[in-house]
């Protein structure tokens, strides 16, 4: 069961990947770069890069509920990470740049820390009941960071808004996980009357602010910024959540945790350089330098 939701995982964060390009190219051409508002929302529906990429993240979506009824939130969580690594090749090749050797030494780091935790966490993560009482606590604690970097976003703009807006929407996505989970679970255990009406309720708000936020974060900067911030903010809130509140890895201490701690690191270390050295950030880096190089050969003339 725990080999076929990786291979679920896996596949999710390919469509996330896949989906997140497509969506960023959609929103892009609907608000030709002025801002995406609820007004301009409405042109989305009509393009049709944008409804192939909500078709392929729907993809996304059931793969990753599939994972999550087969398998603990701490194994399936992590591998999120990897739609980074991916988003990041899609925009190479389709802008016709090609990734420095820090990027591609960032996908390796990023790929080998998912893979030590997801092996470790494998043989430690067990099937567990969430409590109610931790599942409000963390519905209300991801609420409150959902609302201050909505806020902070709100009062930004460019790559700073496009950064608070992704991150916010990572921080959903990673309750989502935790709440997937608890439904999935519960359903299998206990059948439809037993499924609590917190997780169905904040399942379905967290997720749709999670995506308002995604498409915001789209008009602001580019789709490896939006997918890095998720993919660093999404597993960490899920893992974090599961083990700290849940209980699900109650027996991985000593050694397996310092892996597990090492794992994630290496894996947040790579998604934070892919994030700074993909060709988009070069690009943007390489005007700004040109004109300091200019403006101090004015000066000196």
């Amino acid at each position: 069961m725990i080999a076929l939701a990786i291979v679920f995982a896996v596949l999710g964060a390919c469509c996330s990947a896949v989906g997140a390009h497509l969506q960023h190219k959609g929103v892009r051409t609907a608000t030709k770069d002025t801002g995406l508002r609820l007004r301009g929302a409405a042109a989305l529906v009509h393009n049709r890069t944008w409804l192939l990429g909500f078709a392929v993240l729907f993809a996304c979506a059931v793969l990753q509920i599939l994972a999550l009824a087969l398998a603990p939130v701490t194994i399936v969580a992590p591998i999120v990470v990897l739609a980074l690594p991916a988003v990041a090749v899609l925009n190479a090749r389709s802008s016709g740049e090609r990734l420095d050797t820090t990027a591609m030494i960032a996908i390796g780091a990023s790929t080998l820390g998912v893979a030590l935790f997801v092996a470790l966490a494998s043989s430690h993560a067990t099937a567990v009941h969430f409590p109610s009482s931790a599942v409000l606590l963390a519905c209300q604690l991801t609420a409150g960071a959902v609302a201050l970097f909505g806020v902070a976003g709100a009062l930004t703009g460019g790559l700073v808004r496009c950064v608070l807006l992704a991150t916010g929407a990572g921080s959903a996505y990673g309750l989502v996980s935790i709440l997937v989970r608890d439904v999935t679970y519960t359903f299998q255990t206990e059948g439809v009357r037993g499924i609590p009406p917190l997780s169905i309720t904040g399942l379905v708000v967290t997720f749709a602010i999670g995506s308002w936020f995604v498409q915001l974060a789209y008009a602001s900067g580019p789709p490896d910024i939006v997918v890095g911030c998720q993919t660093v903010l999404s597993p960490l809130v899920a893992t974090a959540f599961a083990i700290a509140l849940l209980d699900e890895t109650a027996d991985a201490g000593g050694w397996t945790g310092v892996g597990l701690a090492g794992g994630a690191a290496v894996a947040v270390v790579g998604v934070v350089l892919l994030a700074r050295h993909h060709p988009e950030a070069t690009s943007r880096a390489t005007p700004h330098s040109a004109e300091r190089h200019l403006f101090r050969a004015i000066s000196r003339r």
